[in-house]
């Protein structure tokens, strides 16, 4: 296999290679490195990718995915014989994003601009690529961290929670979420059509490829100290909340179906249990205040399951995963009669009680009202009954495409 170094040449989709000219398809990998301000690292970078096409005999390109770098990097970047990309939107997934549209090759790996991979040691990457994989992350755990390249906030407390809670979420086969070097199959990629713009793209693209049941892989890679003399452009505490909010919004079962189920469960669970009076255990008195929780939660956890369905729905018809078991029975067996009569029969269930008290405060000459307990079921009743009729249409809204 002959090795080529990939540029541009008068705007033609072409390699060069002392003379020798390919099509764009024959292009086996394209290497991008992100950049904004990395005058100082950017060529180390790129002798090293260069050495690695060499080294393997690669059919490659390398790709700067410039997003507005004001400091020369641009001038290196075209020096040293990378295809330049200038990405106008700014953000770390937004400069990958267009450094991925711009690649030819048919597999992709992407790494820092800032040296902290060794990209002379992409071959593990290739491999797995070659072997089928669609997704090769690394792994800085498993491949070592050297003193001082990771902060300590990051190593023992951002990277393990958020790569735990992305395995609890997605079961996820990966232990380093955040691992800033890792390799894909560009149809792959394409498939998944991502759309973050910041550093979350980084999660993006792996709960992406576990929602569309992608072959995903681990190898082991060594991160080494950033060389930049300027402080990274990773900030701790608002790129992790955005990592773990793209998380939650990503998991409805997580973020809605589990705590507004948990909610419902134990809100209407009080309510069932102390309707026909108080309960002592032990020291504590369980009464009417308690009836009184009890159908705030189940009237909450009510609300927050319908939020959940109309997430897993909307996620399904926008194509951004696959359905799961009890979704797709769900839409095998809903429809809006069946909502409506089921939410009626709900209903009419608690305007039933509440007629019976009303009845009963007529037959006693209109006194104090003294089933309380009674009419606070019978309101909560009524109250998801209704919510499930007016769900049901928004849900038939959501389905009409599908209809």
């Amino acid at each position: 296999m002959v090795h080529l170094f990939i540029q541009d040449v008068d705007g033609e989709k072409w390699g060069i290679n002392i003379g020798v000219m390919i099509e764009q398809n024959e292009i086996e990998l394209s290497i991008i490195l992100p950049c904004l301000n990395e005058v100082e690292t950017l060529g180390t970078c790129l002798r090293k990718a260069k050495k690695f096409l060499q080294s393997y005999a690669v059919n490659g390109e390398i790709i700067v995915a410039d997003n507005g770098s004001t400091d020369g990097s641009q001038s290196i970047a075209v020096e040293m014989g990378a295809r330049l990309v200038n990405i106008e939107t700014k953000g770390y997934g937004a400069a990958l994003m267009g450094g991925i549209a711009a690649a030819r090759g048919q597999f992709i790996i992407m790494g820092d601009s800032d040296d902290s991979y060794d990209f002379t040691n992409l071959a593990p990457f290739l491999n797995k690529l070659r072997e089928g994989c669609d997704l090769v992350m690394g792994n800085r755990f498993k491949g070592g961290i050297k003193p001082g390249a990771m902060p300590f906030l990051h190593r023992y407390l951002g990277n393990p929670v958020l790569s735990w809670i992305g395995r609890l979420f997605f079961k996820a086969p990966i232990s380093d979420f955040h691992c800033g070097l890792r390799g894909f199959r560009k149809s792959s990629i394409e498939k998944l059509h991502l759309q973050t713009t910041g550093m979350e793209f980084a999660s993006e693209m792996i709960v992406k490829a576990i929602l569309f049941k992608q072959c995903i892989t681990e190898v082991p890679t060594v991160l080494w100290p950033d060389k930049r003399s300027r402080p990274p452009h990773l900030r701790t505490w608002r790129d992790g909340w955005r990592h773990l909010r793209f998380l939650l919004l990503y998991s409805p079962d997580w973020l809605f179906m589990l705590p507004g189920g948990s909610l419902f469960g134990l809100g209407f669970l009080l309510l069932l249990v102390l309707v026909s009076g108080p309960i002592q255990i032990g020291k504590l008195h369980f009464d009417l205040h308690y009836v009184v929780l009890g159908s705030l939660m189940a009237l909450l956890g009510a609300q927050v399951i319908s939020l959940g369905i109309y997430a897993k729905v909307y996620s399904l018809i926008s194509h951004l995963k696959e359905s799961d078991g009890l979704i797709g029975w769900f839409l095998k067996h809903f429809d809006l009669e069946r909502g409506i009569i089921l939410g009626g029969l709900v209903f009419l269930v608690g305007l039933f009680i509440m007629a019976m008290i009303l009845y009963q405060w007529v037959m006693a000459g209109f006194g104090t009202l003294f089933r309380i307990r009674e009419a606070i079921l019978a309101m909560a009743l009524m109250v998801v009954g209704a919510q499930m009729v007016f769900s049901s249409f928004f849900l038939s809204i959501l389905l009409i495409q599908k209809q």
